[in-house]
């Protein structure tokens, strides 16, 4: 199949099972006017972290990656009016693109963007004593996947659901001999996940408008 094929295949699927709306629209226009790279998730991948963040009864959501808020509002949306999904973006002018985003959708008063390196973040909220997340989305700068997997794992409980976005990159991570950061970063991690007995983990490979690649699953079970 062709880029032109999974591309047909997205523009059907999209406006049938994920709908744009204003405020969804809105994001994705406020990104490209600002300067932000588009590799937002799709229409379809966004309605696919809505419904995992339903199925799972998610109330408190914690997202690595920011970038303009568009994933944010889908899985913003998911949670109840008493539901806290925070997070984390390295880039301010980013933060500052994704919470206009998040305020024209409403979710102001559920979804906080906290600006700094997600390490540091992450750091702090376990000082804080945060409580468990029921979902964790890792969209973030992919060398460090292991120790967002790892604090991830810290800041959940059993039941909880972690996704880990990118992980097939053209199929590049078959390759062990890979010298890309990014690559032996998302290595390790999904090592990690089979490792764990902590997690029971899969992978899934995709294709559509964000070209070849996947996303990792994986449910804290101890």
């Amino acid at each position: 199949m062709s880029q032109h094929q999974w591309n047909a295949v997205e523009s059907y699927l999209a406006p049938l099972l994920a709908p744009h709306d204003d405020a969804l629209d809105a994001a994705l226009r406020a990104s490209d006017a600002a300067g932000l790279p588009q590799i937002a998730v799709s229409p379809t991948e966004g309605k696919l972290l809505h419904l995992l963040a339903q199925t799972q009864g998610a109330r408190r959501i914690l997202e690595l990656g920011t970038l303009g808020g568009y994933s944010t509002i889908w899985l913003g949306r998911a949670l109840p009016a008493d539901g806290r999904l925070i997070s984390l973006e390295a880039d301010t002018a980013h933060a500052e693109v994704a919470r206009a985003n998040l305020d024209r959708a409403g979710l102001s008063a559920v979804a906080e963007v906290r600006v700094g390196p997600a390490l540091d973040s992450l750091a702090a909220l376990a000082a804080d004593g945060a409580e468990p997340f029921d979902l964790v989305f890792i969209d973030a700068d992919k060398p460090n996947n292991p120790h967002y997997l790892e604090w991830a794992l810290r800041l959940t409980r059993p039941g909880s659901l972690i996704i880990c976005d990118n992980v097939v990159r053209d199929g590049k991570i078959a390759d062990a001999a890979g010298a890309e950061p990014a690559i032996q970063g998302t290595r390790r991690c999904l090592e990690m996940m089979a490792e764990d007995p902590r997690l029971s983990a899969t992978a899934i490979q995709t294709v559509g408008s964000k070209g070849y690649d996947g996303f990792a699953l994986a449910r804290v079970v101890a």
